[in-house]
């Protein structure tokens, strides 16, 4: 048990940094009272009140109770920054970043900005929006125009995966606003049109979207590395397909995807056989061979290894291709099984597309009412948030579900059927 007052000084700064009072943290379980004089360092705290604490500020017990590690928080940085490859450090900083005193904001700026980033790969988004809000007020207590981008950047991403498109906008203009006015380098302007391009099409702004691409295309692509070139396709290839264009959507992925090959950067080579898949599927009439092609191409990375969200987000690309290819059994169990996993770490997107899918496939199979009703409520839950143009997708899948069901041995358009069809 971590001795007072340093437990007490972990839990306010937990607290804190999740922006509850005291009266929110401690709910009817425990007194304001009791939890002040354990802030103060004046109670020393019971295993039932730390486990309670913890479950409300949603961490281990360990986060509260682990072992201070008795370094500054550089010291902490320059261990994790050294660690052999496939060193798991995040606890040990996470507890470093809680115990900081805040005298090095650069320091603390840069431990965030780690913790931030293992948050969003595990899919944690919840996570990595607290550490990213407060990343956004370190660079501009710092003064530092590209880490004032870069924090909003991220922040941006992150808030789009929580599909919380209101908040993402905001903080996409004012990343390329910086970047701009303060003449960043070519990769940190990209970085803030591609996101701010993202936004812009979930929210249906489909011609505004297009003149950023053409400004991209124009100004940056030619000057960005080859890894950035070809994400920056991949956003310009799925505005295409948004607009109908789908002639330069194709051509755009087969541009990203011949950019790079697996040794120059692996984890991009893969992400974005996996987008490729998603906007090829996404097409009109779907892509399927070549989403086939390019899904096989990431598995056989992902499967060996992927972390649990690529692992997630791989089986929901195969549940949709399953789909499109006429194995509605096949498709079912994928998605099923996702849906009804605990710790589903998707995005609010790839989570609402997979639920459309279930909905589907409910038509399909004959509970029409069940999954029109499902359907209906995705679609006004999307237009509601401003997710205007998941809400469309919705729309069309109903409309074109309800079109195969009035078409006797009819499969999903673009598809073809399965084995021993």
């Amino acid at each position: 048990m971590l001795e007072q007052p340093h437990f007490g000084r972990r839990l306010k700064r937990l607290r804190l940094a999740r922006g509850l009072s005291q009266a929110g943290l401690v709910g009817e379980g425990m007194s304001t009272g009791y939890l002040s004089r354990l802030e103060s360092g004046e109670r020393r705290p019971t295993e039932r009140a730390v486990s309670y604490l913890a479950g409300r500020l949603g961490v281990d017990t360990s986060a509260l109770t682990g072992p201070a590690d008795g370094r500054p928080l550089t010291g902490v940085l320059a261990a994790v920054m050294s660690a052999p490859p496939g060193t798991d450090d995040t606890a040990a900083l996470s507890r470093a970043v809680e115990e900081d005193a805040g005298e090095d904001p650069a320091a603390r700026w840069q431990a965030l900005w780690l913790l931030s980033r293992a948050a969003g790969r595990d899919g944690d988004y919840e996570g990595e929006r607290t550490r990213l809000r407060e990343l956004i007020e370190l660079s501009d207590l710092l003064a530092a125009p590209d880490l004032r981008a870069r924090s909003r950047v991220r922040y941006a991403r992150c808030t789009r995966a929580l599909g919380d498109m209101r908040t993402a906008e905001p903080a996409a203009v004012e990343a390329l606003s910086i970047a701009r006015a303060a003449e960043l380098s070519v990769s940190d302007t990209l970085a803030a049109l591609m996101v701010l391009i993202s936004v812009e099409t979930e929210l249906g702004r489909l011609e505004a979207a297009g003149r950023h691409v053409e400004d991209m295309e124009r100004d940056l692509l030619p000057r960005a590395a080859p890894a950035q070139a070809a994400e920056a396709l991949w956003t310009a290839a799925v505005v295409s397909n948004r607009r109908g264009d789908d002639a330069a959507a194709r051509a755009r992925l087969d541009r990203a995807l011949g950019l790079l090959r697996g040794q120059d950067d692996l984890t991009l080579w893969t992400r974005l056989r996996a987008a490729a898949t998603a906007a090829a599927l996404q097409m009109s009439p779907p892509r399927v061979a070549a989403a086939e092609r390019w899904l096989a191409e990431a598995a056989s990375v992902l499967d060996l290894i992927g972390t649990p969200l690529q692992l997630q987000e791989l089986r929901a690309l195969q549940a949709h291709l399953a789909f499109h290819q006429g194995r509605m059994e096949d498709a079912g169990a994928l998605t099923r099984a996702l849906l009804r996993a605990r710790g589903l770490r998707l995005s609010y997107r790839d989570r609402v597309r997979l639920s459309v899918l279930d909905g589907r496939l409910m038509i399909l199979a004959g509970r029409v009412d069940e999954g029109i009703a499902a359907l209906r409520r995705l679609g006004a839950q999307a237009t509601e948030s401003g997710n205007l143009d998941l809400a469309a997708h919705i729309w069309q899948a109903l409309a074109t579900t309800l079109a195969d069901v009035r078409s006797p041995g009819a499969v999903p358009e673009g598809s073809h059927p399965g084995p021993g069809a």
